[in-house]
């Protein structure tokens, strides 16, 4: 699962000249899901999301303050692209979950943000449909992220490897 976090002083969502969703200040994700994904992925992303500190703190502290400690709004978008693989120069998208199987995995997505935080603010698109999402970026800050491959560490990124009798201490 691969989502882009963008911090916002406001988005929207248009389908068919239609606006169906727009929130004010907060974050819209742009997520795309893939073959591979389980429950697990969800419920990372679902919390790395909602725990992700983008927002400044009342004494002016930059990134120290998450969408939920602010009680920001959550605009979430369906984006099947994320799980693009260039051929050439072409997109292949053959990792990216079948249509009816990511619209069950995607309404549980949204399911889970709303049971972990308020559902007033969570907001979405339309899953499938040909949108025009508006969205005007705040800094701008833009954070990508993906869920833990399969069988990776995931309580700790610091891992220790020992190589004869030495330890060495990655990503520290």
């Amino acid at each position: 699962m691969k989502a882009v976090v963008q911090r916002v002083t406001r988005a929207s969502v248009t389908v068919g000249g239609e606006q169906i969703s727009a929130i004010g200040r907060g974050i819209c994700v742009l997520l795309g899901i893939s073959l591979e994904d389980t429950q697990k992925d969800l419920e990372h992303m679902v919390r790395k999301i909602l725990n992700l500190r983008v927002f400044e703190d009342e004494s002016g502290k930059h990134w120290s303050k998450s969408v939920m400690d602010k009680q920001y709004e959550v605009l979430c978008i369906s984006q099947f692209t994320l799980q693009c693989v260039l051929k050439g120069n072409k997109p292949d998208f053959h990792l990216a979950m079948p249509t009816e199987q990511a619209e069950s995995f995607y309404n549980s997505f949204l399911e889970q943000l709303r049971k972990t935080y308020r559902p007033e603010l969570i907001k979405d698109g339309k899953f499938g449909a040909y949108m025009q999402v508006h969205i005007q970026n705040d800094g701008p800050v833009t954070i990508e992220l993906e869920s833990p491959a399969p069988g990776a560490a995931t309580s700790d990124p610091k891992q220790c490897i020992i190589i004869g009798q030495n330890w060495i201490l990655k990503n520290s």
